[in-house]
């Protein structure tokens, strides 16, 4: 600190700013230059360089019913689309989407194009059970490639997802349910953490049991550790059994910027949970940049993202940056 109390600025070798993303601090001021001369213009430019749209917006931002913003409202997109296919056709189908270490240690890599095959045959599975645009599906699933798939294969279809963390409680799952007012549950048998089989089908069993769950059609069950569960009949349904059959292509649904991605919910430590909704347009172009600017990610690093996918940070450096 200098004597008038104002922050020192310290800058990065020459050497390692030349190779950043946002190539030195020059190159900083330039984006926050643009930013300020024209707002309008940047969030435009970058969400054509970041994202690939199917009908390109040709409004940026609506202002006409504050504090209710629409970003690029006339524009369609998925993200689904935008996170598997859009590397795939730049070449990138055989290199690795996801590294996966169990609890025992197993390390399960999944390329590009698989994560896509595994994703089209959930997504084709949940339209299957009647499961589409505006439809709000429940993921109730430990860390694994298959709540991944999940998240995307809910995207693919437009349905909106809303991930609950593997710890939370048959009540607290039970309020999000109702509130969400979901038609289908994703979960696993087990979750293994610490070479303990955790329930995951039972609390699912039980939250329903508490009422307000009415809107609940199907349940699908993830095979994680293989033992035996209560499965009710008309209701639950092993997931590969859903997927037997289920083609590997599926058309995504293009759906509006502003149409919900996801609801996620706070803890609900102080009071009653509080449900966030973030559209598929903005919150994806966030992710984009966030995941290229903040963490400067290169075609060959490895990230690892230590949050859970039941919070926002792993669903915007796990399965969507």
């Amino acid at each position: 600190m200098s004597a008038d109390n104002s922050a020192a600025l310290y800058l990065p070798p020459e050497s390692f700013a030349r190779n950043a993303a946002v190539a030195g601090f020059a190159a900083y001021e330039a984006l926050v230059k643009e930013a300020e001369t024209d707002y309008e213009g940047y969030w435009a430019r970058l969400a054509r360089e970041f994202i690939s749209w199917k009908t390109p917006f040709t409004k940026v931002l609506d202002e006409s019913n504050a504090p209710f913003f629409k970003w690029f409202g006339d524009g369609t997109l998925n993200a689904s689309y935008n996170c598997l296919d859009r590397n795939i056709e730049r070449g990138l189908g055989d290199k690795t989407a996801l590294i996966f270490e169990a609890d025992g240690g197993e390390v399960t890599k999944v390329s590009y194009s698989q994560l896509l095959e595994k994703t089209c045959q959930m997504a084709n599975g949940l339209r299957s059970l009647g499961v589409g645009k505006g439809d709000r599906v429940i993921i109730y699933i430990s860390m694994s490639v298959d709540g991944v798939a999940a998240m995307q294969a809910c995207a693919r279809i437009g349905a909106t997802h809303s991930v609950v963390f593997g710890g939370f409680s048959a009540q607290s799952l039970r309020d999000r349910i109702e509130d969400t007012g979901a038609k289908a549950v994703i979960t696993a048998d087990h979750q293994i953490r610490g070479g303990k089989q955790l329930p995951l089908k039972s609390i699912v069993d039980e939250a329903i049991a508490l009422g307000g769950c009415d809107s609940v059609k199907n349940v699908l069950v993830v095979k994680r550790s293989g033992a035996e569960v209560a499965m009710t009949a008309g209701r639950d349904r092993w997931m590969a059994d859903v997927l037997v059959g289920q083609a590997s292509t599926c058309e995504p649904e293009w759906v509006e910027a502003e149409h919900p991605l996801f609801l996620l919910y706070t803890s609900g430590s102080t009071g009653k949970p509080k449900g966030v909704q973030h559209s598929t347009g903005g919150y994806l172009l966030h992710a984009a940049l966030t995941t290229k600017w903040t963490f400067d990610l290169k075609a060959d690093d490895v990230f690892w993202c230590t949050a859970d996918i039941g919070w926002v940070t792993g669903h915007t450096y796990i399965t969507y940056g």
